[in-house]
């Protein structure tokens, strides 16, 4: 037994869930004091402000840049309302499938079994852990889709309040998104957190002391996050990247007008689409990944010697993990925004970074307390039919090294076309696995997201930034404001690429950690690939990431394509829309790429949702093994492979644009346009 008493863990946690969303208030409460509407209690007039703008009235601006937001707040909105009809008619049938599935497994039984790991005693029956995984599904669904919602709206709420403070500078402005950021970071960290923990008491009321059923079933909360997740990003990247093309192949390279020409038909949708791709589609996925490795860590406890000798506090240590992220991260966000100011635009990069660092340093001193607080000084886990001692200093360096793996991933793929990182995930995954087994790597998962509230913040900060850039050319600011909201946008670039490298790193420590839980489960000693049925598994396995990705490529290339017609038609069609004397058609253009990439995103989704039932239900659980083998190894080399080549492409457009060298500009800067000759180099 760890010195942590249950009564006080059982303060701790929600505690810290119910501190880290008010925390979330309190920031959307100062963020609402930058005013869009023009209104007197606005006051642009102050003398905070820097500048007036050049030609244009104050009250003009602002009443421009509150149009802005709300089309595109609307189009956000109408696009996830219309995506959550298709997502509930999902959830419906996938939760019934989950519960026939599950509930087949011994007929329907209401009879009570012999537990597989706490042996002597009696398990409840396969009815009622079917209707409760189906349950804790439901839940993780309804809380990740709530996660990207709310993201959604903070961010689209923030992004005209982001433009009108940077005519008090660039720190204001700084200070504005990363709050938005913030809000959504430690929404999601928070209720995450909370909502797994009354599941668990809640379901604790009916299982009673059968702790092995109890956390089994909390698994459906994983899954129901990370199913969402995934039409999340996919519904939302396929929308994302179909108006970005749209709109920059007809505007600026057909007809030559600036990125976020308001003549643009496609501009809004474009701005929308940073919303619903970058802000909630990655909002749900990090809250499937932060779900996933909080259940497969539970899971796994469960049936080690800290379940079956039913300590609670021991049980509790991922979401104890969890508690203690919520509060470094909220000293963190109050060091980015309150004790430190932001003078200059170079101090924007660093201050971003700083806010890892930190947040690291502290978050390992809080993992030292608690690992040796709340767990026993040794215990025994069941790794693959064995049984393995671990003792607290074993699990306090696996968090450990997820937490700095993931620190690292974030500043290495700031270089994009490097993929170094892949090494540093492998080798922590070995330490890890040797220490505490697959308890270590789902913990050690978790460590990598126990700082997510921070992590969000940033990574939310960027698409807040570029849609504030946006509004400014949009509003017709002076060229002064657009050089600020540019430097928050090209901090945000590098945030891009440290949510994605977060993104990848948990993906795949979890993915191993619940392929781990199915092995324990299935009761699984080992993988042989000179199995037939194995090896089949192994080779359909590593092509699904490839056919998903075509799939979702080929997607995205057929709803640009109709955006690009409905670009050009307006363009051909409406007198006055080059001149800028007439507003084209935005909404249409929203509808346009809603329709197709909701369309779009159910292949994609259909392959992965039921190949593990078609495989597992036709071939058994060695064939399923292996697929789900081959799929993670394979996809975890699809990412690092497509994340750094996207990055890279897009870091030489930005090279190229900025005029950085002479080689550059030799290319045709930004706002340059190419002739015949220049078209040869």
């Amino acid at each position: 037994m760890g010195m942590l008493s249950e009564g006080l863990t059982q303060v701790l946690i929600p505690a810290a869930a119910l501190v880290g969303i008010a925390f979330a208030l309190l920031q959307w409460y100062l963020v609402s004091k930058v005013k869009v509407s023009g209104d007197s209690s606005g006051d642009y007039s102050d003398k905070l402000i820097e500048e007036e703008e050049e030609g244009t009235d104050n009250l003009e601006v602002s009443i421009k840049c509150a149009e802005i937001q709300n089309a595109i707040s609307v189009g956000a909105t109408s696009f996830l309302l219309t995506q959550y009809k298709y997502l509930i008619v999902f959830m419906g049938v996938f939760a019934a499938i989950i519960f026939v599935f599950l509930g087949s497994v011994k007929g329907f039984s209401t009879k009570s079994e012999p537990c597989t790991y706490s042996k002597g005693n009696l398990c409840k029956p396969a009815l009622a852990n079917a209707a409760f995984t189906t349950l804790a599904f439901l839940l993780g669904a309804t809380t990740s889709v709530l996660s990207g919602f709310l993201g959604m709206k903070i961010a689209t709420y923030a992004n005209a309040r982001t433009t009108l403070e940077a005519r008090k500078g660039v720190g204001k402005a700084f200070i504005t998104a990363f709050r938005s950021g913030a809000v959504m970071g430690f929404l999601l960290a928070a209720n995450g957190l909370l909502v797994l923990y009354i599941s668990i008491i809640l379901f604790k009321t009916y299982y009673g002391d059968d702790w092995e059923g109890l956390y089994e079933s909390i698994t459906g909360y994983g899954l129901g996050g990370s199913s969402m997740a995934l039409f999340g990003r996919v519904g939302g990247g396929i929308y994302t990247k179909a108006a970005d093309v749209g709109a920059d192949l007809v505007g600026k390279v057909e007809r030559n007008i600036p990125e976020d020409d308001p003549r643009n038909p496609a501009v809004i949708a474009d701005n929308v689409g940073d919303n619903v791709g970058d802000i909630a589609g990655m909002g749900s996925d990090l809250f499937g990944s932060y779900a996933e490795a909080s259940c497969a860590a539970l899971f796994v406890a469960s049936i080690s010697s800290i379940g079956i000798n039913h300590d609670y506090t021991a049980m509790s240590y991922p979401l104890i993990i969890s508690s203690v992220g919520i509060v470094v991260c909220l000293i963190t966000t109050l060091l980015a925004t309150d004790l430190s100011e932001i003078r200059d635009v170079s101090e924007i990069e660093p201050s971003l970074k700083r806010q890892l660092v930190v947040s690291t340093i502290l978050m390992t001193v809080g993992i030292a307390v608690v690992s040796f607080l709340a767990l026993p000084s040794e215990f025994t886990l069941f790794n693959f039919g064995t049984e393995k001692a671990v003792k607290n200093w074993h699990l306090f360096f696996c968090v450990t090294i997820g937490l700095w793996a993931g620190l690292v991933i974030g500043y290495i793929t700031e270089y994009y076309t490097s993929n170094a990182y892949s090494p540093s995930a492998g080798c922590s995954r070995f330490l890890q696995d040797s220490l505490a087994a697959m308890y270590g790597i789902a913990v050690a998962a978790l460590g990598m997201l126990s700082t997510i509230a921070t992590g969000l913040a940033i990574d939310a900060y960027g698409p807040i930034s570029d849609n504030a850039g946006g509004i400014a050319e949009m509003a017709g600011m002076s060229h002064k404001i657009r050089e600020r909201t540019d430097a928050l946008d090209a901090a945000g670039n590098t945030t891009a690429a440290i949510g994605k490298g977060f993104a990848i790193g948990s993906a795949a420590l979890v993915s191993l950690a619940l392929f781990g839980a199915f092995v324990s489960r299935a009761g699984i000693n080992s993988v042989d690939v000179l199995t037939p049925k194995v090896f089949i598994g192994l080779i359909v396995g590593a092509m699904l990431p490839y056919w998903f990705s075509a799939m979702t490529m080929k997607s995205v290339g057929s709803a640009a394509l109709k955006m690009v017609e409905e670009v050009r038609r307006q363009f051909n069609t409406i007198p006055g829309l080059m001149e800028g004397t007439v507003k084209p058609d935005y909404a249409n253009c929203v509808k346009i790429s809603t329709d197709a990439s909701l369309r779009e995103m159910i292949p994609p989704g259909a392959l992965v949702m039921l190949t593990p039932l078609i495989t597992g239900t036709l071939f058994g659980v060695e064939t399923l093994a292996g697929v789900l083998a081959g799929s993670l190894v394979s996809g975890v080399q699809v990412a690092i492979s497509a994340s750094n080549t996207g990055g890279a492409w897009d870091n030489a457009k930005k090279y190229i644009e900025a005029g950085a060298s002479e080689h550059a500009k030799s290319f045709g800067s930004k706002g340059f346009r190419c002739t015949q000759s220049c078209r040869h180099r």
